[in-house]
């Protein structure tokens, strides 16, 4: 018999341990998997789709570096998150960047764990989120998702709801 393998908490697990952020750790990479293997594995957890939210990182031309979280089945509308921000344009940073302002390389960022590093950096949740008891973000390393109450967050990390994001076309 197998002894219980414990489970390293990345940073972000352990930040939001600190901030008495309730979460459940999942091991989950839907995008290396195929649609049925993918449909299976969500309905097993109870979760859909547009439950599971990715943070993208950004810079405004007032603000500087700034955080978007939005539901992987919609678009950031660059625009939406100008206004909400107080800028007049914003820009994805570009990748070779990435790791330096955030931490993260893409694919791992996670809304906690920047701001424990990077508290001045502001962070929106797409709307979506607010009437939602949960919904799943990067925990911080590919392949590894946290489930969490996005108003709790929002609450202790000073997120700001708003209108981000558009519908994809298909």
């Amino acid at each position: 018999m197998k002894k219980n393998v414990k489970v390293k908490r990345t940073f972000a697990e352990q930040a939001m341990d600190k901030l008495d952020i309730a979460y459940t750790s999942l091991f989950l990479n839907i995008l290396d998997m195929g649609e049925e293997e993918k449909n299976d594995t969500l309905f097993e957890l109870n979760i859909k789709e547009s439950d599971i939210y990715k943070t993208l990182a950004l810079l405004g031309d007032q603000t500087g570096p700034l955080i978007a979280v939005i539901p992987i089945t919609m678009h950031l509308s660059e625009k939406k998150l100008a206004l909400a921000s107080g800028n007049k344009k914003t820009e994805m940073i570009p990748l070779k960047d990435l790791k330096k302002t955030t931490g993260y390389i893409h694919g791992a960022n996670n809304p906690v764990g920047i701001h424990q590093m990077h508290p001045k950096f502001p962070i929106y949740f797409d709307y979506h989120s607010q009437d939602s008891n949960f919904f799943l973000v990067s925990a911080g390393e590919l392949g590894r998702s946290d489930k969490i109450n996005p108003n709790e967050l929002a609450i202790k990390i000073g997120a700001v709801f708003a209108d981000l994001a558009v519908n994809k076309i298909d």
